[in-house]
């Protein structure tokens, strides 16, 4: 079913499809794969296979549906819509349900880049879809920027986390909208507080929404804690930005 979510930058998660495979640095400790394996072994309903097998969940293709009160949806949570397992009629489908609920906002959010501007190609994006890829560093990351701003997309972001390196200077053109985190769990990775200014600071001069998500597991004085316990706060600040909801 489609739940409320504990993520800070939206509102209900939906999950249609369940399962992934890792691509890059950024997936090395997902919280999706552990959070499938919880689920799993607790018997959940399309957890059964795993979190390496593709699971297309055609029951909750129409969730949204049934749902009247405007909501911020993140499409697949746990795994990725252009997963290259998911086949094209079945992305269709759920934006068959995204067009149908123009309430809802929908943030579909992606490390296969590549495969998202080919869908695209061919097909128009609704405006009530927000199209995002995922960017931890400057290999595997930045270059799905590109296929990003090619798009033609009402609302385009980026998810820059886990942050893993500074990222120095890049375009930002077509972007409007910028999520910052560091890395949570026992093995996070560390994330430097210049990091993160570097790129508050691009999007500040561009006039990007900006949003920090958190610092996980190293503090902002690089000292490792538990999460809560880091905070959100950059500079004894919260910056919660979101683009403007026009639903």
């Amino acid at each position: 079913m489609a739940t409320n979510s504990k993520i800070e930058w939206t509102e209900q998660t939906w999950n249609p499809v369940t399962g992934c495979t890792k691509v890059s640095p950024g997936c090395k400790y997902c919280y999706a794969e552990v959070m499938a394996k919880r689920l799993k072994a607790m018997g959940a309903p399309g957890y059964e296979n795993g979190f390496n097998t593709i699971t297309l969940m055609h029951e909750r293709l129409d969730q949204p549906l049934h749902r009247k009160k405007p909501t911020i949806y993140f499409v697949n949570s746990m795994s990725d819509l252009f997963h290259e397992a998911v086949p094209y009629d079945f992305i269709d489908r759920i934006f068959d349900t995204i067009r149908a609920t123009p309430q809802h906002a929908y943030q579909i959010l992606t490390k296969r880049a590549e495969r998202m501007n080919e869908y695209f190609q061919t097909r128009p994006v609704p405006d009530n879809a927000w199209l995002g890829v995922s960017v931890e560093d400057k290999k595997y990351g930045i270059p799905r920027i590109g296929y990003l701003q090619a798009i033609k997309a009402k609302t385009r972001f980026l998810s820059i986390e886990p942050l893993l390196e500074d990222l120095g200077r890049f375009s930002l053109k077509g972007i409007h909208w910028v999520i910052v985190g560091g890395e949570s769990g026992v093995k996070a990775r560390p994330m430097e507080e210049s990091w993160v200014l570097k790129l508050r600071d691009q999007c500040q001069r561009n006039e990007i929404d900006f949003f920090f998500k958190q610092w996980g597991s190293w503090g902002q004085d690089g000292v490792k804690r538990t999460k809560g316990a880091n905070g959100r706060q950059l500079q004894g600040q919260t910056w919660d930005m979101i683009p403007a909801v026009a639903i």
